[in-house]
């Protein structure tokens, strides 16, 4: 097997890191591995396949000879550095929200639409965390009767926020168990332990966040449907690790909720928890708990949206999906492994 010279710029936030774990857990062809920060970690070390890995500071130089990319940095540092990838030779698979809406680069869940990546002109972008858990388990009920419209709740855990917004929760939490002042909220705009923020992103004219629009944005530029209607509110909440949504679907066409299960439970990227009877809470539906450090998107409470006037028409379920995994680093790893067939 081919072994091909990979970086990560980024290498050392929450996202770079878990790209590393998952290059290891996925047996990746690595050959050489480059990775790059700021200034402040190059001359640190991280563990790779046993051997310590020095980090470098990204510079534009830095990617002379490597074959493949993996963007783990934030929008600035990923628009001023990765094009001198392209110019390299590599192929760049970005996790920044930088070149998703660019016509030229494909949006790219494996799942879906692995086969964009045909047309790459060398970047590919990773979608939006919550895009990727709303849309695996949506794609194959699409498949089985076209998809019109979605209405989607999204109960996003402190990981959206980076090791930045982890380490802010925790230090609430540790506050308030010992009865201290809690810390001046830096990650998000207000206190997150014991709170709800239903703001994620700047807001548009008409009141929706930059956060709710990528699923209606990434969403038809995946799923190749210029005209998919969604209407989403996303909210931050204080859970550490894993995203979990609400989504209702209207169809084009008619559907029994048996098709859609057997759907679910045959879906690539899927597990199916959705038994009512179930004694264990854990085996009725998807809790953050379950889903945090490992990579399906768990799906549950499948049922009727019983507001829609024809409601053969009309799905609901309930979601949970590791944000730092799949959510980000292992679909990008996913892609990669897309180029390396």
């Amino acid at each position: 097997m081919k072994e091909y010279t990979v970086a990560i710029l980024g290498a050392t936030g929450a996202v770079g890191t878990q790209m590393l774990q998952c290059l290891e857990e996925r047996s990746f062809p690595v050959g050489r591995l480059k990775l790059l920060a700021s200034a402040r970690s190059a001359g640190k070390t991280m563990a790779f396949r046993g051997e310590d890995i020095v980090i470098e500071e990204a510079t534009p130089a830095s990617f002379e000879g490597c074959d493949i990319v993996l963007g783990a940095a934030d929008d600035a540092i990923a628009k001023a550095l990765l094009p001198s990838a392209v110019d390299a030779g590599a192929t760049v698979v970005d996790n920044s929200h930088a070149f998703r809406m660019d016509p030229d680069v494909p949006l790219v869940i494996p799942e879906i639409n692995g086969g964009d990546i045909a047309w790459h002109k060398g970047i590919i972008a990773n979608p939006n965390c919550a895009t990727i858990i709303a849309l695996v388990p949506t794609w194959p009920i699409h498949q089985l009767a076209g998809v019109r419209r979605m209405i989607v709740s999204t109960y996003q855990a402190a990981s959206g926020a980076g090791a930045p917004g982890m380490a802010e929760l925790v230090a609430q939490i540790e506050a308030m168990g010992k009865g201290e002042p809690l810390p001046e909220p830096r990650a998000f705009a207000a206190q997150l332990v014991s709170n709800l923020i239903p703001q994620i992103g700047g807001f548009n004219e008409e009141g929706y966040t930059s956060e709710e629009m990528k699923l209606q944005n990434e969403g038809r530029k995946i799923m190749h449907l210029p005209e998919l209607a969604v209407c989403c509110t996303c909210v931050r909440v204080p859970v550490l690790r894993s995203h979990s949504e609400s989504v209702t679907l209207e169809l084009e066409r008619p559907v029994t909720l048996e098709a859609v299960r057997e759907a679910l439970a045959a879906a690539p990227g899927v597990k199916l928890v959705d038994d009512r009877a179930a004694e264990s809470a854990h085996d009725r539906y998807p809790m953050p708990l379950d889903t945090s450090d490992q990579d399906l998107i768990w799906v549950g409470r499948v049922r009727r949206d019983i507001s829609n006037p024809d409601v053969a028409r009309g799905i609901t379920f309930w979601c949970c999906g590791d944000q730092i995994r799949k959510g980000a680093a292992t679909n990008a790893v996913q892609i990669a492994e897309l180029l390396a067939r």
